[in-house]
C-alpha cells in the first residue's frame, strides 16, 4: 500500500492519496509499518489512476508552497511556486509521478521501488490541479480540466470568463500516454465553470464516458470530443469537490448484465452565489446544512429508454465529504465526512471578514459525521440504507480525509487537514492518525480460504478453478455453493473522499460440490475492459456474504493498448453433492469500538480501531 501525506521537512498540506500496489503489501499493513518515500514535486490535490501492470500514476498537483500554504520563495511562469527553499518542494502543477509493483524479492530502497517524479523527462501538457482522471479500455487514462492556480472553487464571480477566469482554469482534456495527441477544449468543462474539480467520471459499455460536474451531465465520446447532454441533476445538489458528495459505480453482476449506474448521495445545494470565488465562499458555509440525497443514473439503459436520474433512499444524516467504498459483500460503506458546509479551508468568507471570529478556524465544515452507514444496492427501496450495530470514530474525518478497501476487507480510514499547513491546535486539527473500520462481515468465524486464484485475469477464454476447503463454510455445502460469488474489487486511487477508477466486477461461476466436502468453482474470465479496465484488482471468494482475503490479480495482459478479448467459455453445469455434507462452528458478534495502538491485536467488528501511526507520517 502506498499512503503519500503531502509531509515533506515537517510540512502537511494535503490528504493522504492510497492506492494498493503490491502483493506484499498486506503484510506491511498487518505490521503497521511504513517506509517512507520521497516524492519531488508537490502532490497537493493531484489526481492518480493504475495503469495495466499495476503501476499507480500520479497527475499534477499544487505549485511549490512555503510555509502557511504561501507561493514557494521561487515563481513559475503561471504565478505559482516553482520550488520552495524552506520546505523543498517542486512545481507539481504538470508532474507525471510513476510508482511501479515491486514484490518481497525486491528492495523497497532501490530505485525501481521508489517514485519517478522527474517533470523534465515527463509531464503533462498542461497545469492541472484537482483534476479527473479516468482509465480507458485500453489502459491508458484521460485527464480532464483542473485549476492553474488554485483556490475555493475555479472561477471569479461574476463568472465573466468561464473558460479560462484570466488564466487561472483550464478547461482542456488530455490522454496519458499522449501518444501524439494534443489537449484540447471541453465545452463541458465551460458550462460547468466554477463547479468541475474533481468531475466524477465513468468509462461506458460503449466506449464512451459519463461526466458529471456541477448540476450537469454528459455523455461524452472522448475519442472525437462530442457531448451529449443528460438531465440535470435533481434538486439543485452539487456533487463534485468542494461539494464533496459520496459517488460510486454500484456493482456490476452477470444477473444485471453488468448494467452500469452509478449512485450519488450527498453533497450541497447552495445557491450558486454561495460558492463565492477563488478567495472563499460567500456564506458561512459551516452553518449551511449538507444533503442528504440520493440519486441514481443508469447513462445507457439496457431497453434503449431515455437516460434518467431516479430518487433513491436519503442518506440517514446529510454529509460533505463522505466517501463510498465499495465492500466485498457488495454494499457500499458510507464513512466519514461533516453534517455542514463544504471541503475546503479560508481565511474568510462573504460573511466573516477576519480569521479570528472564524469558528471552526479554517475549516468550511461543521458537525463531523463519526458513524458510518452501508447501503445495500439490492434491498428494496426505503431500506436501503443501515447503521445498526456500525461502531462510531471519535476523529473528524473532514477535508483531505481519505479510505480505501484493504485486502482482508477492512477499510483504512486516514487523513483529515482543513488548514494551508499543520495545525494541532486548531478546532479541527491536521490529523495524523489512521484507523480501520470492520465492516459486520467480520463478525464471522469461519472466512474463506480459496485455493488456485490465478495470479491474471483475461478477457474472455478458458474458465478457471478455484478450491474453497470444507473449512471455508458453515452448514450445507450445496447450500454455500449456491450462495458463493467470486468477484474484483478495485478500490482505485483514493484521496478528497473519492476513489478514481474504484469499481466492482462480479465474475460468472458454476461450482462442484465434491463429495469431501470442498466446493470446486468454476470461474469465467473478465467480459471486456470497458466494463472492468486492465490493471490490478483484489480477487475475493465470499460465501453468504462472508469474502475471503482479496489475492492481488492483474486484469488484462498488463500493457497499454487493446486488450486480447476471447470468447466467454461455456461454464460447467453446477454439480450438488449427494452425501448432504455439512460443518459447523461458533460464530460471534461484537458492535463495539476499540481503540487500539502500536502492535495491539485487532478485535472491533463492525467498529473502528485507531492506529497509532503519528511518528510515521510525521518524519
Amino acid at each position: 500500500m502506498v499512503i503519500r501525506h503531502g509531509a515533506r521537512f515537517g510540512k502537511s498540506q494535503d490528504a493522504p492519496f492510497i492506492a494498493l500496489c503490491n502483493p506484499s503489501m498486506p503484510r506491511d499493513i498487518a505490521t503497521q509499518q511504513a517506509t517512507v518515500m520521497d516524492v519531488v514535486t508537490n502532490t497537493f490535490c493531484a489526481s492518480g489512476m493504475h495503469l495495466p501492470n499495476g503501476s499507480w500514476v500520479t497527475f499534477g498537483g499544487n505549485g511549490a508552497v512555503g510555509r502557511g500554504g504561501n507561493i514557494g520563495s521561487q515563481r513559475n511562469s503561471a504565478g505559482s511556486g516553482a520550488w520552495d527553499s524552506e520546505y523543498q518542494d517542486f512545481d507539481g502543477t504538470k508532474a507525471i509521478r510513476i510508482l511501479n509493483p515491486c514484490t518481497d524479492s525486491d528492495s523497497l530502497s532501490s530505485p525501481k521501488c521508489q517514485w519517478y517524479d522527474d517533470p523534465n523527462v515527463v509531464s503533462m501538457q498542461k497545469r492541472r490541479w484537482y483534476s479527473a482522471a479516468e482509465a480507458l479500455a485500453d489502459g491508458s487514462v484521460v485527464l480532464i480540466g483542473g485549476f492553474v492556480n488554485g483556490g475555493y472553487v475555479n472561477r471569479n464571480y461574476p463568472n465573466v470568463d468561464p473558460e479560462f477566469q484570466g488564466g487561472a482554469a483550464e478547461s482542456t482534456f488530455e490522454f496519458y500516454p499522449a501518444n501524439g495527441r494534443t489537449a484540447a477544449t471541453m465545452q463541458f468543462m465551460i458550462k460547468t465553470s466554477g463547479l468541475n474539480s474533481y468531475a466524477h467520471t465513468y468509462l461506458l459499455k460503449s466506449g464512451k464516458m459519463l461526466v458529471q460536474a456541477n448540476v450537469s451531465t454528459i455523455i461524452w465520446d472522448y475519442t472525437n470530443n462530442i457531448e451529449t447532454p443528460l438531465p440535470d441533476m435533481p434538486n439543485n445538489v452539487v456533487r463534485v469537490y468542494p461539494a464533496s458528495g459520496a459517488v460510486a459505480m454500484l456493482p456490476l453482476k452477470p444477473k444485471n448484465n453488468y448494467t452500469q449506474t452509478i449512485l450519488f448521495c450527498g453533497g450541497c445545494d447552495m445557491p450558486d452565489y454561495a460558492w463565492g470565488d477563488y478567495a472563499h465562499p460567500s456564506i458561512n458555509t459551516w452553518d449551511y446544512p449538507a444533503s442528504k440525497d440520493c440519486q441514481r443514473l443508469t447513462p445507457e439503459p439496457p431497453d434503449g429508454s431515455d437516460p434518467a436520474y431516479e430518487a433513491d433512499d436519503d442518506m440517514l444524516e446529510g454529509r460533505t465529504m463522505g466517501q463510498f467504498i465499495v465492500l466485498p459483500d457488495g454494499k457500499i460503506l458510507v464513512i466519514n465526512g461533516g453534517l455542514n458546509g463544504t471541503a475546503g479551508y479560508a481565511e474568510a468568507t462573504g460573511e466573516t471578514a477576519n480569521y479570528g471570529d472564524m469558528p471552526y478556524g479554517m475549516s468550511l465544515a461543521s458537525g463531523p459525521v463519526g458513524a458510518p452507514a452501508i447501503y445495500d444496492p439490492e434491498a428494496p427501496k426505503g431500506s436501503r440504507w443501515s447503521n445498526a450495530g456500525l461502531g462510531t470514530s471519535q476523529i473528524a474525518r473532514l477535508y483531505h480525509s481519505s479510505a480505501i478497501l484493504l485486502p482482508d476487507a477492512s477499510v483504512l480510514v486516514a487523513g483529515s487537514n482543513p488548514n494551508a499547513d499543520v495545525n494541532i491546535s486548531t478546532v479541527f486539527p491536521t490529523t495524523y492518525k489512521a484507523e480501520i473500520f470492520y465492516p459486520p462481515y467480520f463478525k464471522a468465524t469461519t472466512r474463506p480460504v480459496p485455493s488456485g486464484v490465478p495470479e491474471t485475469i483475461s478477457y474472455g477464454g478458458d474458465y478457471f478453478n478455484i478450491t474453497l476447503p470444507k473449512s471455508s463454510y458453515t452448514g450445507s455445502a450445496n447450500d454455500a455453493a449456491e450462495n458463493t460469488t467470486v468477484v474484483l474489487v478495485r478500490g482505485g486511487f483514493s484521496t478528497h473522499a473519492m476513489n478514481m477508477g474504484q469499481r466492482y466486477l462480479q465474475l460468472n461461476n458454476t461450482f462442484t460440490v465434491n463429495n469431501n466436502g470442498s466446493i470446486t468453482l468454476h470461474v469465467a474470465q473478465a467480459p471486456n475492459s470497458y466494463i472492468f479496465q486492465p490493471g490490478p484488482a483484489l480477487l475475493f471468494v465470499n460465501v453468504r456474504g462472508i469474502p475471503s482475503n482479496g489475492s492481488m490479480v492483474i486484469v488484462g495482459n498488463g500493457q497499454i493498448g487493446t486488450q486480447p478479448t476471447a470468447l466467454a467459455s461455456t461454464l460447467p453445469e453446477s454439480v450438488y453433492s449427494t452425501s448432504n455434507t455439512t460443518t459447523t462452528t461458533q460464530s460471534k458478534a461484537n458492535g463495539n469500538t476499540v481503540t487500539l495502538t502500536g502492535s495491539s491485536i485487532f478485535a472491533a467488528v463492525a467498529g473502528i480501531v485507531v492506529i497509532g501511526i503519528y511518528n510515521l507520517l510525521s518524519k
